[in-house]
């Protein structure tokens, strides 16, 4: 009798585990199938000559900026994570998601509740057609409930909210290391702007010195005699065009520094920055290996884990076609004074019972949803994709804007010593009267615009370092997503 009550209570408990537990309709998540490779020459654009090195300085981390080794523009993106105002706005969008795990994991377990009750009623004399015998001086009604509802998860839909949460919370942790990445990368792009700006700046404010010594000679040879009145209004348009010049770099960097304020939390009109011309060229970035980028990028991840938590809707989907089964528990004390003794027996009040419902007919209602589901997972699943795709490109993108960058570089600069040279000696032809001073002039162009296109270069060799480490994540990788 023993084995056998055993044998019973066994079996019972495990067909209420099973109940309790329910199973999961639905597909099983499998991340979609994305363009990946393995090989380190995998990017086209990648140097051939480049092997990974152990330690490896060049490699990205999380301070990424520090490969540039410029101490101010350290300083300059620590205080992104703490005053920049869009940067709080995701980070309270991620603190949103993560407190949804909570919300939905709620529905896990029973909700107890209670609404105590006191009433006092008088029946009236007056009334119509009242009743002698039922008057009374009135009484009370005091009412002291419990309530518990639980709805079992036969099905899995509430652990699918539950893991659908987690994955949102996941993507919104991403969205906010995307968008610390993007705000970090604008401040580098904007610094090397500025101090692209303080190098035209520096350029064109010599340029107007050598200009204006240009004026004072030919207007003394004017006066002299020996040149023509045209050549005094050539020099003075070419020194007033340098200066308008230098006027527009300045407007330039004006806009740069204000928008370097913005980013780091702070009015313009309280912050500058000291003049400091770009010199130094951009570090070694070697790339990561084509198969690591989809660990390396955080709007990758938050890609996929939006596609994962588009596959939690179909199953959720799913279960509205099967019953949903209650447990409804609800139970308390009523009595009429608190003189009585209120913890009476008699006092008791109680409804218990499971409920199962099913919906048998909505229109198609429950199938159109479904449906929705599937496309909303085909919509995200395509979108990782493309997000990946997108990836690979920026990093092509750049290295070939590093690599050409670096071959024109070279270029300007055997020109701009080619134009100096020129401009030295037309005006030593000039001054010895073999030449005119348009033939100067021409030669002082060719010369400013190769020097401010060796500046402009640089620039762009900069923007496309910083553009790279962002086309790489930054040293960002999956392990840093949030465990729930």
């Amino acid at each position: 009798m023993t084995r056998h009550f055993n044998r019973t209570m066994t079996a019972a408990l495990s067909v209420t585990t099973v109940l309790l537990s329910g199973c999961m309709v639905g597909p099983k998540y499998v991340k979609p199938v994305t363009p990946t490779f393995q090989a380190p020459d995998a990017y086209k654009e990648a140097d051939p000559n480049w092997k990974p090195a152990t330690p490896a300085d060049a490699a990205l981390r999380g301070d990424w900026w520090t490969l540039f080794g410029n101490p101010e523009l350290n300083d300059l993106e620590a205080k992104v994570d703490v005053q920049n105002q869009t940067l709080k706005v995701y980070e309270a969008r991620f603190r949103e998601a993560r407190d949804q795990i909570g919300v939905n994991n709620a529905s896990r377990f029973p909700t107890l509740a209670s609404s105590p009750y006191v009433q006092g009623v008088r029946t009236s004399a007056g009334r119509p057609n009242a009743n002698a015998a039922s008057l009374n001086n009135g009484v009370a009604d005091i009412l002291l409930p419990l309530t518990l509802s639980y709805e079992v998860d036969l099905w899995g839909r509430i652990r699918r909210t539950v893991n659908l949460a987690k994955e949102e919370a996941q993507a919104s942790a991403a969205d906010l290391q995307t968008a610390r990445l993007s705000i970090q990368s604008e401040l580098a792009i904007d610094y090397f702007e500025l101090r692209s700006a303080d190098a035209q700046i520096k350029l064109l404010g010599d340029t107007v010195k050598d200009y204006q010594e240009a004026l004072r000679i030919t207007t003394n040879r004017f006066q002299g005699g020996v040149s023509a009145e045209s050549d005094v209004f050539q020099a003075k348009t070419q020194l007033q065009q340098a200066i308008v010049q230098e006027s527009d770099s300045a407007v330039q960097r004006s806009r740069y520094e204000h928008a370097i304020a913005v980013l780091i939390g702070q009015p313009p009109n309280s912050f500058s920055m000291g003049v400091a011309p770009l010199a130094a060229p951009p570090p070694a970035i070697p790339p990561s290996l084509p198969s690591q980028l989809l660990e390396r990028r955080p709007d990758i991840a938050a890609a996929e884990r939006r596609t994962a938590e588009a596959n939690e809707r179909i199953g959720i989907a799913r279960a509205a076609f099967f019953p949903s089964l209650n447990f409804n528990v609800s139970g308390g004390l009523e009595f009429g004074s608190l003189l009585t003794n209120f913890f009476n027996a008699s006092n008791l009040a109680y409804a218990i019972g499971p409920t199962l419902s099913q919906t048998w007919f909505d229109a198609g209602r429950r199938a159109a949803i479904s449906d929705q589901t599937y496309a909303l997972f085909d919509e995200n699943s395509a979108n990782y994709k493309q997000t990946t795709l997108s990836a690979f490109q920026q990093v092509e993108d750049n290295l070939a804007a590093l690599r050409i960058l670096q071959q024109e570089a070279d270029q300007q600069r055997q020109a701009t010593e080619a134009a100096q040279g020129a401009q030295r000696i037309f005006n030593n032809r000039y001054v010895g009267g073999i030449d005119t001073y348009l033939q100067v002039v021409t030669a002082q162009n060719t010369a400013l615009a190769n020097e401010r296109n060796d500046i402009d270069i640089m620039r762009r060799r900069m923007d496309a370092s910083v553009l790279l480490i962002k086309a790489l994540g930054g040293g960002w990788t999956t392990a840093q997503l949030p465990k729930f």
